[in-house]
């Protein structure tokens, strides 16, 4: 367990609202949203950053892109998300415990990244 934010959140220390959890994750509403929809999907396990994952965690990670994918449809938004990793401060990331974006609800500008 993480002693970030997120591992205190997960452990029960730090009370949260779920609005899901299974056996290795949970989700909440992000507390500064930037979309209509911003949810966090956090791994149960603390990994500091995604290049931090190694082989063990295949399975964890593939977990986070099915859960993210229930939580899309749980609330509506499945036809159309953003599912976003920060990886390091350099790219945002400002909680070192690995987690998922998920913004819906608005419209996201087309650029370089579009595919």
């Amino acid at each position: 367990m993480s002693d970030t934010i997120f591992g205190k959140i997960v452990s029960g220390e730090i009370p949260a609202e779920f609005i899901y959890e299974d056996d290795h994750c949970v989700a909440i509403h992000d507390l500064h949203p930037q979309a209509p929809v911003h949810v966090l999907v956090i791994p149960k396990r603390g990994i500091p950053k995604l290049a931090d994952a190694v082989d063990d965690d295949r399975d964890l990670l593939g977990h986070l892109m099915l859960a993210a994918g229930k939580v899309a449809r749980q609330l509506g938004v499945d036809e159309a998300f953003r599912l976003i990793v920060n990886n390091g401060a350099g790219a945002g990331q400002t909680i070192f415990h690995l987690h998922l974006h998920i913004l819906a609800g608005r419209a996201f500008a087309e650029g370089h990244m579009a595919g």
